[in-house]
């Protein structure tokens, strides 16, 4: 079942346009959204997590309205926001269990085995009668995810749930939504280029409220092969570099300045040939808007 997001507008009364015309259409498996911090990828996370109210647009999946029938898409939603609190002195499966009740999980055995599966899910069995505010923000995002799965939702909305995180505890995170996006639309909302190569089979480059790619992430990676070029150049290069190419990125490394431009022929001037990928793709598509 799809979910099919068409125009979908959103101007903040201090005149911040944070949706523009926004369209999508999102298939079961993980959908990364990748954008910029303030290309407005929380405005369209909340909006479908019924949270704030859009201007104009429609958003269905199957036969429910997701802006009108606000419980209709509750009952069937899991949200992990960017931000969220937790009560410190409350014990992971206690507030697990709330959770359930809260989300209608009324069978107390139904209610007990679900909290159980969830922590033996998310790595956390072992931790479920520790308080919450002695955990690590992994297990915190982890214990996200947990409450974000009860009542086996078939909308799932993360928005940066990696940003913080260690290296260890993000590829264990990584692992866990992949092994949730497998049935079910997992909608990923980052700035990390690398959790959505890592772990998306579609996704969508947004800037300003608005959709500038769309696609499967290697078929798009493909339109810019034989256009990037890469060569080392001296720091006090950069700005001549800058207004000379269509500069994608610039970073140091072994004491040198490493740049990679987009060029459609060969630029010669030492740069040779290089391997596409997506931040490639990623920062040329902002730029280039």
């Amino acid at each position: 079942m799809q979910l099919v997001i068409e125009s979908l507008s959103k101007r903040y009364p201090n005149g911040t346009q944070a949706l523009s015309d926004l369209s999508l259409s999102i298939t079961p498996g993980m959908f990364g959204l990748l954008g910029p911090n303030g290309a407005g990828k929380s405005t369209f996370m909340r909006t479908l997590a019924t949270l704030q109210e859009a201007d104009s647009g429609s958003a269905r999946f199957g036969n429910l309205d997701v802006l009108r029938d606000k419980d209709g898409m509750r009952r069937i939603l899991g949200y992990l926001p960017q931000e969220f609190g937790l009560y410190a002195k409350e014990r992971a499966e206690d507030l697990l269990l709330h959770f359930a009740t809260l989300k209608g999980i009324t069978r107390p055995k139904e209610r007990r085995d679900s909290v159980n599966a969830l922590l033996e899910q998310t790595n956390l069995w072992e931790h479920r009668r520790k308080p919450l505010g002695s955990f690590s923000g992994g297990m915190k995002q982890r214990f996200g995810i947990a409450q974000a799965l009860l009542g086996n939702p078939q909308v799932i909305i993360v928005d940066e749930p990696t940003a913080g995180l260690d290296p260890e505890e993000r590829v264990r995170f990584h692992n866990l939504l992949a092994s949730i996006g497998e049935h079910v639309i997992v909608i990923l909302s980052t700035h990390i280029v690398s959790d959505v190569s890592d772990l998306c089979s579609q996704m969508a480059i947004v800037n300003k409220g608005r959709v500038l790619l769309t696609g499967e992430p290697a078929a798009l990676v493909e339109t810019l092969h034989g256009r990037v070029w890469r060569r080392f150049i001296e720091h006090n290069e950069a700005d001549a570099f800058r207004s000379r190419y269509r500069v994608i990125s610039m970073r140091l490394s072994g004491g040198k300045t490493s740049v990679r431009i987009l060029s459609d022929s060969d630029p010669g001037d030492g740069f040779v040939a290089a391997t596409a990928d997506l931040e490639d793709l990623y920062f040329s598509s902002i730029d280039s808007k």
